[in-house]
């Protein structure tokens, strides 16, 4: 779909390759324009349901991928290649440290179905510093990732980014030319620099330099854990739409409630924060082996337990859990004990 039929409040994502064989069309109709951001151990297959069963959510992101591994990971088990048709668009993120073939992982990604990929230059886990991927990664050697990666696929690519090691407005904005001039027609920018922590609060307006440089669609993410935090963003970003990361995990209800204040959806944002939290359970289980559930759902635990005043007596009783039945039991006795937003 060409960008000027796109509707009002949509982001339409466009692949730069001439190819006419595309296994997706090719242009992405994102509607409304909010992707959940990947987080490794998080946004997983049953959170991206329970996500898209409260309603809102336009666009899907995996979990990282290593180009490395991803070749011999078997889909039908495997938590990080978990995936529903219902989960659409959906982009796969990958990393590769220099040297690192992608062609495999690519090729596997084309058997997947994949409709579009994400390359990760933004994350700053330690790992990725050994390794020289994610926001590690030297502007060369990204360079020549892009451009190879264009060479081998035919679908949208996608970058997503930090601000940089330090605040260089002209170096942050000359990388970013550069990721569009090699075929990139998507860009993510996270608000914060490479060393900086969530505490911190993201640079929105930086975003913004961006978005006035490149053509290509820019998402803003970082810091949005509210309707007003997301009209605060945008506003200063000027960004063609949001990515949500550990605000969508706090409150996965988070999507519905934007796309109806922000973006005039006609959506319920009526929510059960118990019915939720047991919904997520049977997902868990629907989704992944019994010894994938338990961990999943302490990470889960973690931030949606920030909804309740005493919400550490859930995070510690789950964290606690030698089991996810256990855990269950821990979560029915701790909802009928307190209340939190949307608990009847």
């Amino acid at each position: 779909m060409p960008p000027d039929m796109c509707h009002k409040h949509s982001l339409c994502i466009g692949s730069s390759s001439d190819k006419n064989d595309s296994l997706v069309s090719p242009y992405l109709q994102c509607n409304p324009p909010l992707a959940l951001a990947p987080m490794v151990g998080l946004s997983h297959s049953a959170l991206r349901i329970l996500i898209l069963e409260l309603g809102g959510i336009g666009l899907f992101f995996s979990e990282m991928l290593s180009v490395q591994r991803l070749p011999f990971e078997n889909e039908t088990v495997s938590p990080f290649l978990c995936r529903t048709q219902e989960e659409t668009p959906f982009f796969y993120q990958i990393f590769a440290g220099p040297d690192q073939d992608i062609v495999p992982a690519v090729e596997r990604l084309h058997l997947l179905n994949a409709q579009g990929i994400d390359l990760n230059l933004g994350c700053p886990a330690p790992a990725l510093r050994k390794l020289g991927a994610g926001s590690f990664t030297p502007p060369d050697v990204a360079q020549q990732t892009v451009r190879s990666l264009r060479a081998v696929t035919h679908l949208p690519i996608s970058a997503k980014i930090r601000l940089g090691a330090q605040l260089d407005e002209k170096r942050l904005l000359r990388f970013c030319q550069m990721l569009e001039a090699e075929g990139v027609d998507l860009l993510t920018v996270h608000g914060r620099l490479q060393g900086e922590k969530f505490c911190r609060r993201p640079r929105w307006d930086w975003i913004g330099k961006v978005k006035k440089t490149v053509k290509i669609p820019v998402i803003a993410n970082g810091g949005i854990f509210s309707v007003n935090d997301a009209r605060n963003c945008l506003e200063q970003s000027g960004a063609d739409g949001l990515m949500i990361g550990r605000g969508a995990v706090c409150r996965p209800w988070l999507f519905a409630n934007i796309a109806k204040e922000v973006y005039n959806f006609n959506i319920s944002t009526e929510h059960n924060v118990k019915n939720i939290y047991f919904r997520f359970i049977e997902l868990l289980q629907d989704r992944f082996l019994p010894e994938r559930c338990l961990g999943r759902l302490k990470q889960f635990t973690h931030y949606y337990s920030s909804n309740f005043s005493f919400g550490h007596h859930l995070a510690t009783g789950v964290q606690n859990c030698r089991s996810v039945v256990e855990a269950a039991e821990i979560a029915a006795k701790f909802f009928e004990t307190v209340k939190g937003e949307g608990n009847d």
